[in-house]
């Protein structure tokens, strides 16, 4: 895809969602660490409904850890994967109160550290919680980026290295968020709903539908 029309396609898109952000709910990085870890192969919307009384129960790193993972899983038992990203996310609380002084680290690397957190959720902690201009490739952006030709790639991190190559300055910092909502709920993975894609122009997959 051509700079010219990868400019007017983040231009459509941050016209139609003018305020891309995390559909998860949070108060803070801490929050926001422990509701992507929880994220994985979950909805946002389940991940939502148990975190409220899981951060009333532990609001810090310390209580969280000092739970321990039956008392964490107790709360979200309803998540997939619950055993493993419980005992995970109590490692991370540990790992944070020990090494980090209870605070969410900004760093690539101390974030890939934490147990449970692997390349993706470090870009999502790194983009929405300190404004760092990276893209998380998630399975919407993955199809999205291919499906249309913004950025094809056989890998997670071929795609991410292509967008970062192409993906205007301007629009960085919030293309994650854009193509992941587009993907959600416009782009869908079944019957992607072309009649009302506002970048149905720009797309160069071969069965799109034009407006």
């Amino acid at each position: 895809m051509k700079s010219a029309k990868i400019a007017s396609l983040f231009r459509k898109l941050s016209d139609s969602i003018p305020n891309p952000k995390t559909e998860l709910c949070y108060r803070n990085p801490f929050e926001l660490l422990i509701s992507v870890i929880l994220s994985a192969q979950a909805t946002d919307v389940s991940v939502n409904k148990v975190t409220p009384e899981l951060f009333s129960a532990f609001p810090t790193p310390e209580e969280m850890f000092e739970a321990g993972s039956e008392k964490i899983f107790a709360h979200i038992r309803s998540i997939g994967l619950a055993p493993t990203k419980s005992k995970n996310i109590a490692a991370t609380c540990g790992q944070l109160v020990k090494l980090h002084k209870g605070e969410v680290p900004d760093k690539r690397e101390d974030l890939e550290a934490l147990p449970g957190v692997g390349r993706k959720t470090a870009n999502v902690i790194l983009n929405t919680a300190f404004g760092v201009s990276v893209i998380a490739v998630d399975t919407h952006i993955f199809r999205l980026s291919n499906r249309i030709g913004l950025a094809p790639g056989e890998t997670v991190i071929k795609v991410e290295q292509k967008l970062m190559s192409v993906v205007p300055a301007k629009w960085k910092k919030d293309a994650h968020h854009l193509l992941i909502l587009h993907g959600r709920y416009v782009c869908r993975a079944r019957k992607p709903d072309c009649e009302h894609c506002v970048i149905s122009l720009e797309c160069e997959h071969p069965d799109k539908i034009l407006n």
